[in-house]
């Protein structure tokens, strides 16, 4: 997938893991992903209502900037063409793998700090990544949401 503006954003080098970091290694990027891949939140007002609190302004700018890589893509809802639905990408969906593994990371590591929900998801995981991204998949292509 091209991407639409090259200019827009600037690499400090070309290293793959600074360059990845340059476009989604900030907390509100890979949250973004996260609610668009697990938790099913396709418009801006859903997307505002994560428990973390986005800003208006900056979940705005990472919207933008997501798109503008690839990684989800805006259109309009057929229900209501005042609505703007985001729908991940596949280069975004490549992204879960990451997504999970930061999961298993947190579970092993901060465990005090996430719910009983969250570790087991973790378990889940641990079981089998592969099958937890394929259900990801699916349920994302069953319900349009992959773009």
């Amino acid at each position: 997938m091209q991407v639409k503006n090259k200019n827009i954003f600037k690499f400090r080098s070309d290293c793959p893991i600074s360059s990845a970091l340059d476009l989604i290694g900030d907390k509100w990027s890979i949250l973004i992903i996260r609610d668009l891949c697990f938790f099913g939140k396709r418009t801006f007002s859903e997307l505002s209502l994560s428990d973390e609190k986005i800003a208006a302004n900056i979940l705005a700018d990472r919207l933008k900037k997501l798109e503008e890589y690839g990684i989800l893509t805006k259109g309009k809802s057929p229900e209501n063409k005042k609505t703007v639905l985001y729908t991940i990408t596949q280069k975004g969906l490549d992204f879960v793998p990451v997504i999970l593994d930061l999961v298993l990371w947190g579970a092993r590591h901060l465990d005090s700090h996430i719910s009983a929900e969250a570790k087991q998801f973790a378990k889940k995981i641990k079981k089998d990544k592969d099958a937890v991204i394929m259900e990801v998949n699916k349920k994302l292509a069953s319900t349009g949401q992959l773009r």
